[in-house]
């Protein structure tokens, strides 16, 4: 474990927040500071660094994507130009040789997504406390910035519950809103806002979307790969993503939802939003109806549930036929061309209606921010306050699931602690 600090006040570089992005943003500053060093400490509020890093990945801790060309990197983000430069001086390459250095080996799996070899979240935090320990970083644990002083464009001290801290610089790295369990409750906002700075509405992002359908509950448990789930507001498409969903009691989950869910918030603020789910996207409505009528033909004496679970899983299967008003019993020979033509259609579309996007402790991370115009894209300096620096989930971009979030943390992270020196 890294010291923990030592009761002093005085330091080169205050860090504020122990997640990933100030992890690594103090332990670059700590690196970076020259032959002498450079006297850091990481201010933390819980009794133990990475409480959040630990529920990366399902606790294996999905460390980055191994998306090495940038300009489709940036494109996996909100305001992800803005990460452009970070990307090129400690994108995914340099992330993994980085832990790879430090003991972790990786391994990369689908959708280029990058893991440690151990599956375990515990093996990466304990690289990055062994570094932070091998640094001199000093650690306030149970340590709670409660106000800021500042004076002049400049921070002059921290004030915490019980001493301050004083610094030449300052690097905010106190996350999001969403997991308030983990110790991300915003105060970080409202620090900066103080001083100075715009802070773009937080919402929940990478959340689960309940709709307004009660049928939902009925398909709870049903996982679908390799959909395609499209947007709309006032008839209008305004995305789309593909990937795997899930059906819970409440609405839709899955990864593919996730990606869609922080869009799909601030859409329902400026009125109602559809989904539309196709659950074959790679046929086209004449190539499923042909593989459908291939079926019915070969096994006329079947049902037409028995025939349609071959192509969805039987419970779905049910529900759609229950949804279309077609007798799921009815002997596959004695269907007409029109209720043919029915099932095609919705298996090609199921329409939802969302209805809200599961709050803050259940978002895997916060959509909103510190304005990306008060912040220099370079060194990751505030235009505000001249001694004051950001990092990770505080700022105004967020990214999709698979890597990426921690993957801005650590680019983040390490541009605002080589800037620190």
């Amino acid at each position: 474990m890294p010291k923990e600090d030592t009761r002093k006040n005085t330091f080169d570089v205050a860090v504020i927040g122990a997640g990933p992005a100030g992890m690594m943003a103090a332990v670059i500053a700590a690196e970076s500071g020259g032959p002498e060093g450079c006297s850091v400490i990481l201010i933390e509020k819980n009794k133990q660094l990475g409480k959040k890093l630990l529920l990366t990945g399902n606790g294996r801790c999905n460390i980055t994507n191994a998306e090495f060309n940038l300009k489709e990197l940036v494109k996996n983000y909100n305001n992800g130009e803005f990460l452009f430069h970070a990307f090129s001086l400690f994108g995914p390459k340099e992330t993994i040789n980085f832990f790879e250095k430090l003991g972790v080996k990786t391994n990369v799996e689908g959708n280029k997504r990058v893991f440690p070899i151990s599956n375990d979240a515990e093996e990466v935090l304990d690289a990055l406390n062994k570094y932070l320990e091998e640094n001199k970083v000093r650690i306030a644990f149970n340590s709670e910035v409660v106000d800021i002083d500042y004076k002049d464009k400049e921070i002059n001290r921290l004030i915490l519950k019980d001493r301050n801290i004083t610094a030449k610089k300052y690097i905010f790295c106190t996350g999001g809103k969403s997991y308030p369990l983990t110790g991300s409750d915003g105060f970080g906002y409202k620090l900066a806002e103080k001083m100075g700075h715009t802070i773009i509405k937080p919402t929940p992002a990478l959340s689960s979307i309940k709709i307004k359908e009660g049928w939902a509950k009925n398909l709870q448990g049903i996982s679908l790969k390799d959909v395609k789930i499209s947007v709309f507001q006032n008839k209008k498409k305004q995305l789309q993503e593909e990937g795997e969903i899930l059906f819970t009691h409440f609405g839709i989950s899955g990864p593919a939802v996730l990606n869609i869910s922080g869009k799909v918030g601030d859409l329902l603020e400026k009125g109602e939003v559809k989904i539309c789910i196709d659950l074959f996207p790679l046929l086209n409505q004449e190539e499923l109806g042909n593989g459908i009528e291939d079926d019915l033909k070969k096994y006329t004496n079947r049902t037409v549930k028995n025939i349609l679970s071959a192509f969805v899983p039987e419970k779905l299967a049910e529900f759609l036929l229950d949804i279309t008003k077609i007798d799921k019993n009815k002997i596959a020979n004695n269907m007409s061309k029109v209720e043919r033509a029915i099932i095609v259609k919705i298996l090609k579309n199921i329409e939802i209606t969302a209805q809200a996007i599961l709050d803050f402790d259940q978002a895997i991370i916060t959509r909103g921010g510190i304005s990306l115009k008060e912040i220099d894209h370079k060194t990751m300096k505030s235009k505000i306050i001249d001694n004051l620096y950001f990092a990770g989930e505080i700022i105004n971009v967020d990214g999709k699931t698979g890597g990426f979030n921690l993957q801005k943390c650590w680019s983040t992270g390490y541009i605002a602690g080589e800037n620190c020196k």
